[in-house]
């Protein structure tokens, strides 16, 4: 039994000195050896590999794939005409030297970010500097941004890393500035309104005017044709009634009486006063005789 025992006892201590001395470094991963404070190894290769127990050599994994720094803050740079403009950016890296990332920053990524976010900052600031609003916003954000990256490429050898991308995620004004511009905004846009309703304006009274022109023109014609064919139809009667009261002077002189008449009883409050022997109600009296005179 106390063999059993043992035999345990023996195969837990060896596989505690087994996982202290052997360890895998992912494909991810860079893993560090150190002894006694220094770095003695670094392998990169994945696999598995041997060290000695602690407290005489200790192992640190470090991530090698590229990693994301954010802009802690927004702080304000000033361009070259004096506008005060609030930079996001980014910035991709990844470790190229183990060896100098930890002995400038230890293990910790935070203490990389600490560091590195300022020169990143100094290098936007001195780029910004250099352009126009426009440029900023449009036309040089591209080349900023490219600057930026190389400004930084010989700072991040001394952090043991290497800069990846650098990106601008947003450019903005500071409040005030943000409040006014949309201000300016809001009066040019409401000016354009006003100008595009005065043109609509315009433009209305003008077609109503050209309408009304027209109007006037198409009622002139219309009264005009009307009186050629009046007058053509008066003269067609003219010539009918001529040709009928040649033909016929005893019709034309009855027909010149019921004219006669009708002018003379057009309201039933008409009064005459005649001797009923007067020729002018020869025509009633069936007697012919020369026509009434209107």
């Amino acid at each position: 039994m106390n063999r059993i025992g043992i035999a345990v006892v023996g195969a837990l201590l060896a596989l505690m000195v087994a996982s202290s001395t052997l360890f895998i470094v992912d494909q991810r991963q860079v893993a560090a050896i150190y002894a006694l404070g220094e770095i003695k190894e670094v392998i990169t290769a994945p696999g598995l590999n041997f060290k000695l127990p602690p407290p005489f050599q200790n192992v640190v994994f470090l991530d090698k794939r590229i990693q994301t720094m954010d802009s802690p803050e927004t702080r304000p740079i000033f361009t070259a005409e004096k506008k005060s403009l609030v930079i996001d950016w980014l910035v991709k890296w990844r470790i190229a030297e183990p060896r100098q990332f930890i002995r400038n920053n230890g293990a910790d990524y935070r203490n990389l970010e600490a560091r590195l976010s300022p020169v990143v900052q100094a290098a936007f600031n001195e780029e910004i500097t250099k352009r126009t609003v426009q440029g900023v916003l449009a036309g040089e954000r591209e080349r900023i941004m490219g600057d930026v990256r190389q400004r930084l490429a010989d700072e991040a050898k001394a952090f043991g890393i290497e800069i990846v991308d650098v990106r601008i995620k947003r450019v903005d004004f500071v409040a005030d500035i943000t409040d006014s511009v949309y201000r300016r905004m809001v009066s040019e846009r409401t000016q354009v309104a006003n100008e595009l309703r005065s043109q609509g304006t315009a433009e209305g009274e003008k077609i109503r005017a050209d309408a009304d022109r027209q109007r006037e023109i198409i009622i002139a014609e219309a009264y005009r044709d009307a009186q050629k064919v009046k007058g053509a139809g008066d003269a067609r009667a003219s010539a009918l009634y001529a040709d009928s009261f040649g033909r016929d002077p005893q019709f034309a002189q009855f027909y010149r009486s019921l004219e006669a008449y009708r002018a003379t009883f057009r309201n039933r409050s008409d009064v005459m006063v005649l001797d009923p022997a007067n020729d002018f109600f020869r025509a009633m009296q069936g007697t012919p005789g020369p026509a009434p005179r209107r």
